[in-house]
């Protein structure tokens, strides 16, 4: 099985360290590049900087747990989306935008691909992890809008993650498709 993780980033970056053992082929999808400010909330360590986020993902996998993974340091749009999704079993969207969010689910939804979305609120008090039948992208208040830099939102980040991981591997496992919220009181199962 082949999972695509679109966004490794704060969720996306933590989310995939969680997956290194499920025993499937990983494909991450990131333009972005690592920068000094992303280390205080993502799954990067300094000689990381400078790389792009996609390949340095790729290579701590395999430097800290031997786990194999496929970087695809590209941005995903619309004239590249199904060339990514080639061969995968299901999607998995980690970015921070609805644009992108929307292209990865159309995407989807023209191969039939099952698609899995992680979001964190930019305030950090609560989160989601939601099929994409029953997901609608929210847009950013600001174009731009940072919700991860800083760090304080990494206990947040750190359950959205483990609550991401979990649906992906009850997937990987029976095909089952289950919705979490995520909030300071804690995680609920809800599809």
């Amino acid at each position: 099985m082949r999972v695509v993780v679109c966004g490794v980033g704060a969720l996306g970056s933590t989310t995939v360290a969680l997956c290194r053992s499920l025993g499937v082929e990983l494909r991450l999808v990131d333009f972005d590049r690592v920068e000094s400010k992303n280390l205080a909330a993502q799954w990067f360590v300094k000689p990381s900087v400078g790389k792009n986020k996609a390949e340095a993902a790729r290579l701590q996998l395999a430097n800290f747990w031997g786990t194999r993974a496929e970087a695809a340091p590209v941005r995903l749009v619309a004239n590249n989306a199904a060339q990514l999704l080639d061969g995968c079993d299901l999607a998995v969207d980690c970015f921070d935008n609805a644009d992108s969010r929307n292209v990865l689910s159309e995407a989807a939804r023209a191969r039939q691909l099952p698609l899995v979305h992680a979001a964190l609120a930019a305030d950090g008090t609560f989160g989601l992890v939601r099929w994409d039948e029953r997901f609608v992208a929210d847009r950013e208040d600001v174009a731009g809008q940072a919700t991860c830099e800083g760090g304080e939102h990494l206990p947040m980040i750190g359950l959205i993650s483990a609550a991401l991981a979990r649906a992906i591997q009850d997937f990987v496992k029976d095909g089952a498709r289950h919705d979490y919220m995520v909030s300071l009181s804690g995680v609920a199962r809800t599809g």
